[in-house]
């Protein structure tokens, strides 16, 4: 299978929702967006290593890249490699001089430790065609990496209410507003109609 290289757009999080957390992968050079729904730790340590912060002790995916270098081990990659019932799995593709080893993992961990090793990540192209968002072609400029703040997402029954075209409408109006928490829940509700 061919692999699609990601890179991590936005980090954003609901007001209302405490734990609610999404990172959102962007296409390497497309237009896809890829949003994944993590844990409130697992967003703080990604959030302290794309902003380069350094904490006084280190965090638990600093010990693992700490551990990893003292024996020699390089992570050369991380793959989003499948999606089952709306949760995202991943591997860690690790190097030493005598292997190369693929470790399962869960995906906020992995890309916690790539943003820390500097290594690539990629998925395949049936995961961003079930899960990805496509965005407008508005600019071609690449965008800094945010964190963002968003309202509570709309409830299922909320959208119950409305029909596909003005979901898509919808859809394109959150994705503007670079309200990921709430896209992801309006991705979802389209994705179930269109299996129906």
């Amino acid at each position: 299978m061919k692999k699609i290289e990601l890179e991590i757009v936005a980090l954003s999080h609901s007001i209302t929702q405490t734990h609610s957390y999404a990172v959102v992968m962007g296409e390497v050079n497309g237009l896809r967006r890829l949003p994944i729904v993590i844990g409130g730790f697992e967003a703080q340590a990604i959030a302290v290593a794309l902003e380069k912060m350094h904490p006084s002790r280190p965090l638990t995916h600093d010990l693992m890249k700490n551990f990893m270098s003292a024996f020699n081990i390089d992570l050369q990659e991380i793959i989003i490699c499948d999606l089952q019932e709306g949760i995202f799995y991943s591997k860690l593709v690790c190097f030493s001089e005598h292997d190369t080893v693929e470790i399962d993992s869960r995906t906020s961990d992995a890309l916690a430790l790539a943003v820390r090793f500097g290594c690539p990540i990629y998925t395949y192209e049936h995961i961003l065609e079930s899960a990805g968002i496509l965005m407008e072609d508005s600019s071609s400029k690449k965008k800094k990496v945010q964190t963002t703040t968003t309202a509570e997402a709309p409830s299922r029954e909320d959208l119950k209410g409305l029909n596909l075209d003005e979901l898509n409408t919808l859809l394109n109006e959150v994705l503007e507003q670079e309200d990921y928490i709430k896209a992801i829940a309006i991705r979802d509700e389209i994705n179930k109609r269109k299996q129906k």
